[in-house]
């Protein structure tokens, strides 16, 4: 007595991979840095710490929000990247 066991199956959507955004707070603190050293001599993970915070060009300067995951990633690769004064 064999049963016919056909799921039905669905198909999972996918987000598309541009244009990732944080998420942030309105009024919430914003720090800007800036990109200043090259990663290359530097070990593999520094280059994924810059690779990490947003950076894909020496010299760039982008947003972040102000927080302790941040300020973490920004201390590890200190001698690459600079917070900017607003």
């Amino acid at each position: 007595m064999s049963q016919d066991t056909s799921e039905d199956v669905t198909e999972v959507q996918r987000k598309p991979r541009g244009g990732k955004r944080a998420r942030v707070k309105t009024g919430s603190k914003m720090l800007t840095l800036h990109y200043v050293r090259s990663q290359i001599c530097a070990p593999k993970d520094q280059k994924a710490t810059v690779r990490g915070l947003g950076f894909t060009r020496l010299g760039q300067k982008i947003q972040r929000p102000d927080d302790p995951s941040i300020r973490g990633m920004v201390q590890h690769v200190r001698h690459l990247v600079v917070i900017e004064k607003d």
